[in-house]
């Protein structure tokens, strides 16, 4: 519509009469709808075709229309032929250099599109190829500027995606690894126990010790060996859950330094036997703060276990209890000679040990779970747990909401 508004001005700028105009025009509009559906029909028949044909398709139909409508026009005007030629020359040589435009046009584009696919294809992939370099074999991927801004965006679009994906990649190998140790590690503190067990109960049963001293001691053994057992299960279990997303918190209010209290007189026994103090404190008081008071009691028993074992004897754990602003904070501050600044980051992952000795009647928390669970427990609160290394040991600090 603003094609013919523009013309019909022209024309009468021109001081043509109407009729004349609205031949001009007709002459002009049918030519070139009647070279539009030859070239729609070209289109559509090389719909399947590379770019570069289609667009070197749709500059011969603008050229061919142009043409149709100039002679049209000209017959009509009754311009002569000479003037018709040289005005056919000019057309045709302006087209000439307008199908060479199309032509590179349809070049970019192909690149681009082709880039594009490119990358497609290597977002489906397995990821073993480097991103952004050409596999062997591949057609090397241009640069984001290479083509039309539309290209350029979707490119840069699946640039992003592909390091998103190569990164949820690298979790997922992260994290199947960690399955495989935690399988490995677990089956190893199983099969130990289990082992002494049977082999206590075999002789038990061929009356290889039949003293009553022995055979007391034999009873104790397993029984302290199946609770080893019972507890891991229920870490394994308590793992489960929370990798699930399982977890179903009672949430109340409730004084932060009582949960603390109860844990480090419950911890009191085993590090008095191993001959490690167990103090608590509190800064500024500590707040009440809505918990699950069995969930986050199982955190700081495991923090304290955990402390408790690597601590030598004659050492001493300290629990500090506060609050800053808005949050509550409790701290278990550990005498076990500080962590690598390489595994500080990986203590918290389920299964790991550190360079700690894997033997049998490390108590709870012994196949490298206690931190992973207490994790756990505590971004369910919606809090947060870090550790650091302080003055010659461990500093572990759980941040919990007061609000």
């Amino acid at each position: 519509a603003t094609g013919l508004v523009v013309a019909v001005a022209l024309a009468w700028a021109q001081d043509y009469s109407a009729a004349d105009t609205v031949v001009l025009v007709s002459l002009a509009v049918g030519g070139a709808l009647a070279a539009g559906a030859l070239g729609a029909v070209l289109l559509h028949g090389l719909r399947s075709r590379p770019v570069r044909t289609q667009t070197v398709v749709v500059a011969l139909v603008t050229l061919v229309g142009t043409v149709v409508g100039v002679v049209l026009a000209s017959s009509a005007m009754f311009v002569s032929s000479h003037d018709l030629g040289a005005l056919l020359v000019v057309v045709v040589s302006s087209g000439t250099v307008g199908i060479l435009s199309a032509l590179a046009l349809g070049s970019r584009v192909g690149l681009a599109s082709r880039s594009l696919g490119e990358r497609f294809r290597r977002i489906g992939g397995d990821g073993s190829a480097e991103a952004g370099s050409p596999a062997p074999g591949d057609e090397p991927i241009v640069g984001p500027d290479a083509g039309p801004e539309e290209f350029s965006r979707l490119a840069d679009e699946l640039e992003r995606m592909s390091a998103r994906l190569e990164a949820s990649r690298a979790r997922e190998r992260a994290l199947e690894a960690s399955r495989r140790d935690l399988v490995a590690w677990v089956s190893h503190d199983l099969r130990t126990p289990l082992a002494g067990i049977r082999a206590m109960v075999e002789a038990l049963e061929d009356g290889v010790v039949d003293d009553p001293e022995t055979v007391g001691r034999y009873h104790r053994t397993m029984r302290s060996e199946a609770d080893r057992l019972a507890v891991l299960v229920d870490d394994l279990f308590e793992l489960s859950r929370i990798q699930a997303g399982a977890l179903e918190l009672t949430l109340e209010r409730v004084p932060l330094d009582d949960v603390v209290s109860d844990a480090v007189v419950s911890a009191r026994p085993v590090a008095s036997a191993k001959g490690v103090t167990v103090e608590g404190r509190s800064h500024r008081g500590a707040p009440n703060v809505e918990l699950s008071a069995p969930e986050m009691g199982r955190v700081i028993r495991n923090l304290l276990d955990n402390a408790i074992r690597h601590t030598p004897p004659g050492g001493e754990v300290t629990v500090e209890v506060g609050n800053d602003a808005s949050q509550a904070y409790l701290s278990v501050v550990d005498g076990c000679g500080g962590l690598p600044e390489d595994e500080i980051g990986k203590v918290f992952d389920p299964g790991f040990r550190g360079d700690a000795a894997r033997t049998p009647g490390r108590g709870a928390g012994g196949a490298g779970l206690g931190l992973a669970i207490a994790r756990g427990f505590v971004e369910a609160h919606r809090g947060e747990i870090a550790v650091r290394n302080d003055d010659g040991g461990c500093r572990f600090t759980v941040r919990l909401p007061i609000g």
